[in-house]
């Protein structure tokens, strides 16, 4: 899956989407740092996709960058909650305070 992602990046078929599946991708395969830069990707190409602040936050996480996975949940928790996304904003919430004990 991820080497067909990869080709569609590559011909130029770049979105925020495609960013989010594959950094979903790597994260399902262990690779949290690759995911962490599609990630960043695709909130930086729409930063409104929830979905993409709190895998960002997972991603990160997973690669060690506790401070950097905090400040993608803050961000993810204040544009979900913009946007009326509070579903989401709970679940950065949670995933932020458990961040935050493991500190």
């Amino acid at each position: 899956m991820i080497d067909r992602l990869e080709k569609m990046l590559a011909s130029g078929q770049d979105s925020a989407m495609l960013r989010f599946t594959l950094g979903g991708a790597y994260l399902k395969e262990g690779r949290a740092g690759e995911a962490a830069g599609h990630l960043r990707e695709a909130v930086h190409q729409q930063p409104d996709y929830s979905a993409a602040w709190k895998l960002l936050g997972k991603a990160l996480a997973e690669a060690g960058e506790r401070e950097q996975a905090l400040d993608a949940y803050e961000q993810g928790i204040a544009i979900a909650r913009d946007k009326g996304d509070l579903q989401a904003a709970k679940e950065m919430e949670v995933f932020r305070r458990r961040l935050q004990k493991q500190g």
